[in-house]
């Protein structure tokens, strides 16, 4: 009867090692997700000065963090509350199972799970949440099968990186980062208990919905710590009395909406995987000059409401879209792509494409000046009628001015200011279209139309990529590639950005053009554009019908364009121009941006190869290029000092 008995044991191991083996045999691969632990990260998105823009995730909101960067005090108190024979067993805790087993009995039921932190790990990430025997086994195959993959240290790893702790957020750097703001080696006893007393009922104890119960958790945990003699009495009585202080926020904290769609478009044309790949984006943007953005939108939007009675209908199609450049290297300091991104994500500063224009105006005129022209050469201001073909039609086209006068003879520099079409058109005309067209190719302009309505802006293109063209003049001749990422890195990968630049006139020549355009805001189209204290250069643009307002202007530190339109490109109400529309955001901007940084420059550097002479009484500037007109009868020249 003692061998039967024997031999009945004897089977039953064999069976159970049979079944065991059988059973890691099919499924003991499922481990390998665990060994070979790459879980999707949040990339982070942040500003020139290393301010957080926003958190960007697919599914799970997880910054990882490595075991040596765990400080040591977090891992005793996660074992204290949760496993604190850790270090000693091999993946399961006999006793523990003994003692739930019988309240288990006792209870008819699965009350009590006594899993270790492998354990948890295992049914964190392999197994299902249902109760079951199987799930049971599984759990505890998987965790000793674990623990002779992995050591000790890369399972903590793992179980810090991969424990949901309510709000979102996954992992314990996640958690410090989101309710405290703080990294892991910053944390206070108290912080840290609050964490790792989550994963038992992340919901409940979340601090932000119960801050009461929360902190009744983590005085079990430091009660545990201080019985184990693992803190002193001094820290004890601390933490019980400590309240922190708990923030509350969306997960994605997008602080620039608009910036990171762009952001992240751009991005993920590098790294496909960015949106789950713990990426660190640093851009050009400036945070603080982002916030203004967005005011000098809203205000000048607020004031055309406020000028005209909008139906609401009316008031969903307006919109607009402001940019804004370091002239000297293209990096987008501001970038908002509508008034509003909670009623329209469309991102209109690089999507919409629009026609400028007269914004476009001085890029002819920078033509006429490296030309031969100057600010002082008369052009002619008379209407002109023109007849074309349109399929089997004969069609004339007669443009005018949109103060519907004309002056006969114009300087240059007073065609501009004004924003004369004719004398533009004539001016296109007299040096001849196909030469003016070569030039702007050769700023990098495409897909410009071969006929003289070019004259009068009616190129197309995003209100960002105009802004690249127009650093041409705030720039003193270079063109700049706007850019708006500086660097993306991870643990794997690293990515810089390059400037991208076309040196495309002189200097002296793109000052005479400065000098032009401050005019235009003195005292021409652009006056609502002033900003005190500063000088500033630029030009508004309206197309047929009020379709389009633009004003496109600098300082000697800023760029700033402006658009404003409606969504289905219907005319906007009667009146409504470059300055009167986009004038006073682009002032406002301006204005904001010279307060948060009083040290930027007030005045335009002026080229040593400039010549300031008075011309009929005015002042006018000169270069080599654009040398003095011959004068006339009644025009006298009276060179001056520039300086």
């Amino acid at each position: 009867m003692k061998k039967f008995f024997l031999a009945v044991i004897l089977l039953m191991l064999i069976a159970v090692v049979v079944a065991t083996a059988m059973f890691v045999a099919k499924y003991g691969h499922k481990t390998e997700e665990l060994a070979e632990y790459n879980p999707p990260q949040t990339t982070y998105i942040y500003d020139r000065n290393g301010k957080k823009i926003a958190n960007i995730f697919e599914s799970e909101n997880r910054a990882f963090v490595e075991f040596d960067d765990i400080p040591p005090r977090v891992v005793e108190a996660l074992l204290a509350i949760e496993d604190t024979t850790f270090f000693e067993h091999k993946g399961v805790n006999l006793d523990a199972i003994m003692r739930a087993i019988i309240k288990d009995i006792k209870a008819r039921k699965l009350v009590e799970g006594a899993s270790t932190i492998t354990q948890q790990l295992v049914k964190n990430t392999l197994l299902t949440r249902e109760k079951k025997i199987i799930r049971k086994l599984k759990e505890v195959v998987f965790a000793i099968k674990l623990e002779m993959e992995l050591s000790k240290e890369q399972i903590l790893e793992r179980y810090f990186n991969v424990i949901y702790l309510g709000h979102g957020y996954y992992g314990i750097r996640t958690a410090a980062m989101g309710y405290f703001h703080k990294s892991l080696k910053e944390l206070s006893l108290k912080e840290i208990a609050i964490l790792v007393g989550l994963p038992k009922a992340p919901s409940f104890y979340d601090p932000t919905k119960n801050y009461e119960p929360s902190l009744g958790r983590a005085n079990g945990v430091i009660s545990r710590m201080y019985s184990l003699g693992w803190i002193d009495e001094t820290s004890y009585k601390e933490a019980l009395e400590e309240r922190p202080k708990v923030y509350d926020e969306t997960l994605t904290q997008n602080q620039a909406p608009y910036v990171v769609d762009e952001v992240l478009r751009r991005a993920q044309a590098i790294y496909p995987d960015i949106r789950s790949g713990g990426y660190t984006i640093y851009t050009t943007i400036d945070l603080p000059l982002q916030q203004i953005a967005r005011d000098a939108m809203r205000y000048a939007y607020d004031l055309a409401l406020k000028r005209t009675e909008y139906n609401e209908s009316a008031k969903e199609q307006l919109n607009g879209a402001l940019v804004a450049l370091d002239p000297d290297d293209g990096a987008v300091l501001a970038l908002v792509g509508g008034v509003d991104y909670t009623k329209s994500s469309f991102n209109r500063a690089t999507q919409a494409m629009r026609q400028p224009g007269s914004a476009f105006k001085p890029f002819l005129y920078q033509t006429a000046l490296d030309f031969g022209l100057s600010g002082a050469t008369e052009l002619i201001d008379i209407s002109r009628t023109y007849e074309y073909e349109s399929g089997d039609t004969n069609k004339k086209w007669q443009p005018r001015n949109y103060s519907r006068d004309y002056k006969g003879l114009i300087t240059l520099r007073e065609a501009l200011v004004h924003s004369k079409n004719l004398a533009t058109i004539n001016m296109v005309t007299d040096i001849g279209l196909r030469a003016v067209i070569s030039e702007l190719k050769r700023y990098g302009f495409t897909d410009l139309p071969h006929d003289l309505s070019l004259a009068l802006g009616s190129v197309t293109m995003s209100p960002l990529k105009f802004a690249g063209y127009y650093t041409l003049f705030a720039s003193g001749g270079t063109i700049y590639e706007p850019h708006i990422i500086k660097n993306i890195d991870n643990k794997l990968n690293s990515w810089q950005a390059t400037t991208t630049s076309k040196d495309v006139i002189d200097e002296a020549q793109a000052y005479i053009m400065t000098t032009i355009l401050q005019d235009v805001v003195r005292r021409g189209t652009g006056r609502r554009a002033k900003v005190a204290g500063v000088e500033v250069a630029g030009k508004t643009g309206t197309t047929n019908n009020s379709v389009d307002a633009w004003f496109a202007g600098y300082t000697p530190d800023l760029e700033t364009i402006v658009w404003f339109g409606n969504d289905n490109n219907t005319p906007m109400y009667k009146k409504e121009t470059g300055g009167r529309m986009a004038g006073p955001a682009f002032s406002y901007f301006n204005t904001e941006a010279l307060k948060l940084y009083p040290q930027m420059s007030r005045k335009f550097k002026v080229p040593i190869n400039i010549r300031k002479i008075k011309y009929n009484g005015k002042d006018e500037y000169f270069t080599d290029t654009s040398p003095p007109p011959k004068p006339s009868n009644s025009a006298t020249l009276q060179e001056s000092l520039l300086f």
